[in-house]
């Protein structure tokens, strides 16, 4: 499946759209894991969970602190990253990768076109 470019928030989460638009892949930042420090604990998102664009649809623990992971966009949660229940550092290791937290059949896809672009993202989190 062919994925579109990532788009972030200010929260730093990130979206990546699959190619038709339907469904993206929300996970958290490079720059937020770095931040959080070792993941200990990743509430996840409940299966079918309609969510609006800046609801928290689950959460991320670490040694340092706890944050509410916010969803990017509108829709309905379709599947959680289980891998994260046994392995939270995965966030650490690969947060734009393995480490994705959930994913979320997309209502209005003009949401996404709202958020950052990875270059945006880039000198908003170097400010």
């Amino acid at each position: 499946m062919l994925m579109q470019e990532k788009r972030y928030t200010e929260d730093h989460e990130w979206i990546e759209l699959s190619q038709d638009g339907k469904t993206g892949t929300i996970g958290v930042s490079v720059y937020a894991a770095k931040s959080l420090g070792d993941v200990v604990f990743v509430e996840l998102p409940a299966l079918d969970l309609e969510v609006t664009a800046g609801d928290s649809m689950g959460a991320v623990e670490s040694v340092k602190s706890a944050s509410d992971i916010l969803t990017p966009v509108s829709g309905k949660i379709i599947e959680a990253n289980n891998v994260l229940q046994e392995k939270p550092g995965t966030i650490n290791k690969s947060p734009e990768g393995d480490g994705w937290i959930a994913r979320i059949e997309v209502k209005d896809g003009g949401e996404v076109d709202k958020l950052m672009s990875m270059d945006a993202y880039a000198k908003f989190t170097a400010e």
